[in-house]
């Protein structure tokens, strides 16, 4: 198994046909050989959650059964074709689960790896529905815990992403160790606190955490290919 996500960037003239996309890329990515699981996402702004949407950046999340699978998807699939007629940018991670509990629509897309850490960069996903009534703990934290992740030692870059406005809510973030992503997680009182939060209030109806190990990187994020020189080997 390997996951992929891909954050494409398209001309502001052309963000019709992204809004298209997210209607129209259903439909292959069901018949999409050899993906078990797959999510077209939209995005804020700042790298993380945000009420105010990126209309230009949008993105794929999919699980693949093999790295053939995903490069058949990329020469092939009327997606990727998509993205290369009228995306200015975009950017691949591929990458194979380490841990991961929880589930997203009732699913558990990655299933239930318990993989030692590998040296190296290392990435995480957490995702969330939030409840309707918790909706307003939720924002109100946000802008904090963003400001905290990116001024964290070890810190590399991040996306938020979504399924659906407000509610639906995802952040990947990319981390130069485990040992960085844990002093941010674990280590940060603020942080800590918005976490106990989270439980003690009740915030989300569905949740999960995953953390991956970097395979590749491949095209660039804001002008610059964020994984550049962090990754030794490529493994298929």
């Amino acid at each position: 198994m390997i996951v992929s996500l891909t954050i494409v960037r398209y001309r502001k003239a052309f963000v019709p046909f992204a809004l298209l996309a997210m209607a129209i890329h259903r439909l292959p990515m069901l018949l999409q050989s050899g993906c078990t699981f797959w999510k077209l996402l939209g995005s804020g702004r700042n790298g993380t959650f945000d009420l105010q949407p990126d209309w230009q950046q949008w993105g794929l999340l999919a699980v693949w059964n093999g790295r053939d699978d995903y490069e058949q998807f990329v020469a092939r699939s009327l997606v990727s074709k998509w993205w290369r007629a009228f995306a200015t940018e975009s950017w691949t991670v591929l990458c194979q689960p380490l841990q991961s509990h929880g589930k997203w629509d009732g699913k558990e897309p990655f299933g239930k790896p318990n993989a030692p850490v590998a040296d190296g960069p290392i990435a995480v996903l957490t995702r969330a529905t939030i409840k309707i009534s918790r909706l307003k703990n939720f924002w109100s934290h946000v802008d904090e815990v963003a400001n905290l992740m990116v001024d964290a030692p070890g810190y590399i870059a991040s996306v938020g992403v979504g399924e659906a406005p407000v509610y639906r809510q995802a952040t990947f973030s990319v981390w130069e160790n485990f040992d960085a992503m844990k002093a941010f997680a674990y280590g940060s009182k603020q942080h800590a606190e918005v976490i106990k939060k989270t439980r003690s209030e009740g915030w989300y109806s569905e949740e999960l955490f995953a953390r991956f190990g970097i395979i590749q990187s491949v095209g660039t994020l804001n002008g610059t290919d964020p994984l550049e020189g962090l990754i030794n080997t490529i493994t298929k």
